[in-house]
């Protein structure tokens, strides 16, 4: 049992939990204006995407960073556009752009590299590792928290700026008078089109980087559909927590402890195919069993 709760496990969630994390609180935002975004699985591949090609065109890790924040952006503009400009329902313009997400990269794929399923090359820069001497100091488990990507530790920070945000600033005021009641936020002046559009596009910066940390962060390459599902987990965050940032960021904690124990457990030879479920066996079940909590509560 000890082999298998290692340091190196939690390094693995960790590194996990950052796309979750930083998908996650873009799907807040936008739910806290009144924008249900179940676009995150396409706007993450976007993203990973043109991270990967702008980082393989440049052999910069940061101009791949800052093309994916600008494409995952320009991608939301769809979303910020149609359910503000055009009165759209927001669920069918997220089916769309997930379905249009998954196409595109793949087309573009072949267009620009010439190959279809996977591109990977030695010359893709890889995202920076950070060293913090203080944790390295700290023996094995310390070393866990130790040489993640920079969008690890923001991932974090960004966390509690959000928190900060919503419940301590005036603008946070408006984002959370915005979606709990548009029309009184309509009668003090806010103008609830302009602060959802640029909410919901805004917020597409932070799936950039999400996809950035899969196809930069995690390894060094593209693949088709490579999200993998995860924006549907970070999705899931968001409604365990109620779009409250820091509970977010536990539930995500949860679910990449739980990708990582995947991981971990084929490595002692546990089959694949039962590995790879159970990020989304446990996904279901917390939803199920937080679904049952709060229509039965303790002590009712």
């Amino acid at each position: 049992m000890t082999d298998v709760f290692s340091p190196y496990l939690i390094f693995a969630a960790l590194q996990a939990t950052t796309p979750l994390l930083l998908a996650a609180l873009a799907g807040l935002l936008c739910s806290r204006v009144g924008v249900f975004n179940m676009a995150l699985e396409g706007q993450m591949l976007v993203g990973a995407f043109a991270g990967v090609a702008v980082a393989f065109s440049t052999g910069s890790d940061l101009a791949g960073l800052l093309a994916a924040m600008i494409a995952t952006m320009a991608f939301s503009v769809i979303l910020a556009g149609g359910t503000t400009l055009l009165r759209a329902n927001p669920v069918v313009v997220c089916i769309g752009m997930n379905l249009l997400a998954s196409g595109l990269t793949a087309y573009l794929l072949r267009i620009f590299f010439g190959v279809s399923g996977t591109f990977a090359d030695t010359t893709i820069p890889p995202l920076r590792r950070l060293t913090l001497p203080l944790l390295a100091e700290l023996g094995p488990y310390g070393a866990a928290f130790n040489n993640h990507t920079l969008l690890t530790y923001l991932s974090w920070l960004l966390a509690f700026g959000v928190f900060a945000l919503l419940y301590f600033t005036p603008m946070g005021l408006r984002l959370r008078g915005t979606g709990e009641n548009p029309d009184a936020a309509t009668s003090l002046g806010i103008n609830v089109d302009r602060l959802r559009f640029l909410t919901v596009t805004i917020s597409g910066g932070l799936v950039g980087l999400a996809g950035a940390q899969l196809s930069l962060g995690t390894v060094t390459m593209f693949s088709e559909d490579m999200s993998a599902g995860r924006g549907w987990i970070a999705l899931v965050a968001i409604m365990l927590s109620r779009a409250r940032p820091l509970g977010a960021g536990l539930a995500c904690l949860l679910f990449g402890l739980t990708d990582a124990m995947g991981l971990r457990l084929q490595s002692f030879g546990a089959p694949n195919q039962l590995t790879d479920i159970l990020p989304y066996v446990i996904t279901l079940c917390v939803l199920v069993l937080s679904s049952t909590v709060r229509k039965n509560p303790v002590g009712a």
